[in-house]
């Protein structure tokens, strides 16, 4: 199934409630929360404040974007505050497996994301105990960048494991995704697709979700 994920990061945040609500009307799958410790990634973003005070105001579902360096100590903290999927780096501190087993414990969706330079293998050991692999196509901590193209068979190399082994995990993608982009990392094999300033930079965020999702399906393979 195709996912459309807007990134808060480039949203208003003055009106963070109302931006959200607005794009779920418009047909957003889940709301994308990037959030940077300024260690892991050059850029400090949201918190569990952010998280939690959004889980008050809607029940969309909140993907939770780790890119700190000892997910392991804030992963609980963050389904706490009302994360549906926490994903976190592989490049991080924290032991991958405790991990996992400490984001599966609580109940939520767990998701396990490479930075472009790692190879897609690296996450090839724990597909059967999670629910998404990301993988960045921009090096993480700051929106706005270029999707870079190369990073198209890692994708693709990642979708034939998953299918090879008949899961059923999502495959997203993140950075620089636009309506051009978006179709090179549909024809890839993602199926979920983080968008930050591609949404909420236009006037019309129903047209703009709307308009994502039909250049991906015209080469997905969902």
């Amino acid at each position: 199934m195709l996912k459309i994920a807007p990134s808060i990061l480039s949203c208003d945040f003055a009106n963070l409630e109302a931006e959200v609500s607005a794009m779920r009307r418009a047909g957003a799958d889940m709301i994308h929360i990037d959030v940077m410790d300024g260690h892991f990634v050059p850029n400090l973003s949201l918190g569990l404040p952010v998280v939690a005070s959004l889980r008050k105001k809607t029940d969309v579902f909140l993907d939770v974007h780790l890119m700190i360096s000892s997910p392991l100590s804030y992963a609980q903290k963050f389904v706490d505050a009302g994360a549906n999927l926490v994903t976190f780096h592989v490049e991080s501190e924290s032991d991958v497996q405790q991990t996992i087993d400490a984001i599966k414990r609580t109940g939520s969706l767990c998701g396990l994301s490479v930075k472009p330079a790692t190879p897609a293998e690296v996450v090839f050991p724990y597909l059967e105990q999670i629910d998404l692999v990301l993988v960045m196509t921009v090096e993480p901590g700051f929106g706005g960048q270029k999707f870079q193209p190369e990073l198209c068979p890692k994708i693709w190399s990642i979708r034939q494991e998953i299918d090879r082994r008949g899961l059923s995990v999502d495959l997203e993608v993140d950075g620089g995704i636009d309506d051009q982009t978006v179709s090179q990392a549909a024809q890839a094999g993602a199926n979920v697709f983080v968008a930050g300033s591609a949404l909420f930079s236009q006037p019309d965020y129903r047209a703009a979700v709307e308009n994502l999702r039909a250049h991906a399906r015209k080469v997905s393979l969902f």
